[in-house]
């Protein structure tokens, strides 16, 4: 294993180096409405009660400024909601856990700075935090060498495992696979790929291609647009002639605005050609209007809507720390659980030495608002319901399909027999 985590950690650095930005997982979305007064400001910590002596810092590195930040933030907020509860019911071994806020500024080189920092000067026992590809390429190096710990709420390409990450978003084979199979089963088989270019889309599309090849589905057609890209009137027009059965869209960012945008004024709604999103959440949907949405297909773990006791909880929660107006998506609650399985490692370990952390967290189990999620013993992903959901007309998504259980994550997808090209 440790052999593979060499050959990914110069995998990664070839990743980040090879375009101007890679951003990653998932899109922009509208700026929430504003954290409560007592939001500390970044670069800050938080105010906590010593219990027990002392208190534990972790990091909280997320982009507060910048392009991501209007999707970043309220990630963010989720962290600091689990801290806040943590705190409340004593702490982790008897300390209170004490918040560093840092703003990686939506820039990878600020993310690797400013995680250094964490590490090294304000010696936390952990950071949560990223979203984009770039990011988690960019700070992986540093947790390696400086022995770190990172909690990564976000969805992700795959292909990636290393020793100083705990991945509690979706690998691949929870998310892009799972989507494609429930298309090809509603007799959805000629796709049309829209994605931005950068390593999430074309990764994920290249493992799509094998997946068609081997399943039945039919590529009709694939393009790729700038980070920030505006005027979809020419690819919107494309995607028109090839008339696919679904379009499989991994665009990120603004780009999903202008694209539903000019979609629906094509003519083309849901009745006429679906599309499937997986890096368009609630808060996504805010930012490009439900009306543009309503009736398009996402894939993802959670949803605001997900029915479980605990997430009635969470949302109640969230809502009252934040506003009424704010809603739940995928990447905060994933955010938000990661702390509490970071605190039972810790409790389990009797300590935050990260190594002992490590193997502490193999197999750790906990009751999250999308249901059961437990931590991998090797490849320290997690294992996650799958739920494939519509958009409705008021912006919340509804499940119309989940995979009864947790799916364990498989990031190099080892199972699929398929996917052999894809190994390392």
């Amino acid at each position: 294993m440790l052999k593979r985590f060499s050959r990914l950690f110069s995998l990664g650095v070839g990743l980040v180096f090879s375009g101007a930005l890679l951003v990653g997982c998932s899109a922009a979305a509208p700026p929430p409405a504003s954290a409560p007064a007592s939001t500390p400001a970044a670069g800050s910590a938080a105010p906590s009660s010593p219990a027990g002596g002392g208190t534990i810092k972790v990091g909280v590195l997320h982009s507060l400024s910048g392009t991501m930040a209007i999707s970043e933030t309220s990630v963010r907020d989720g962290t600091l909601l689990a801290i806040k509860e943590i705190n409340a019911k004593g702490g982790v071994l008897g300390k209170q856990i004490q918040p560093v806020i840092e703003d990686g500024a939506s820039d990878w080189p600020t993310f690797a700075e400013k995680s250094k920092k964490l590490i090294q000067q304000d010696k936390v026992a952990v950071v949560f935090g990223c979203w984009t590809s770039a990011s988690r390429k960019a700070v992986l190096p540093v947790f390696e060498s400086l022995k770190g710990l990172l909690f990564y709420p976000v969805q992700y390409e795959g292909l990636e495992m290393s020793p100083n990450i705990f991945y509690t978003g979706a690998t691949t084979n929870q998310q892009i696979v799972p989507a494609v199979e429930y298309l090809l089963k509603e007799n959805k088989k000629k796709f049309f790929l829209l994605g931005s270019d950068y390593v999430f889309p074309r990764t994920s599309n290249k493992i799509i291609k094998l997946q068609l090849e081997a399943q039945g589905g039919t590529l009709v057609g694939e393009e790729y647009t700038p980070l920030g890209h505006t005027d979809y009137t020419t690819v919107v027009s494309k995607i028109r002639a090839a008339a696919p059965d679904v379009v499989f869209n991994t665009l990120n960012g603004d780009s999903n605005v202008a694209f539903f945008k000019e979609f629906k004024a094509a003519g083309l709604t849901p009745d006429k050609m679906q599309t499937m999103s997986v890096s368009v959440a609630e808060e996504e949907t805010r930012g490009i209007g439900p009306e543009n949405m309503v009736g398009h297909l996402v894939a993802w773990n959670y949803y605001q809507t997900t029915k479980t006791p605990e997430n009635e909880k969470f949302v109640a929660a969230y809502k009252a720390a934040y506003g009424e107006k704010r809603v739940t998506d995928d990447p905060i609650e994933a955010g938000y659980f990661g702390v509490y399985l970071w605190a039972k490692a810790v409790e389990k370990a009797g300590s935050t030495d990260v190594e002992k952390v490590r193997v502490a967290a193999k197999g750790i189990e906990f009751a999250a608002p999308g249901g059961p999620v437990k931590i991998h013993a090797t490849n320290q992903h997690v294992a996650k319901t799958v739920r494939i959901g519509k958009v409705r007309a008021d912006g919340l998504i509804d499940e119309i399909s989940n995979s009864g259980k947790p799916v364990e994550p498989d990031p190099y997808l080892e199972t699929y027999p398929w996917a052999k090209s894809l190994k390392p």
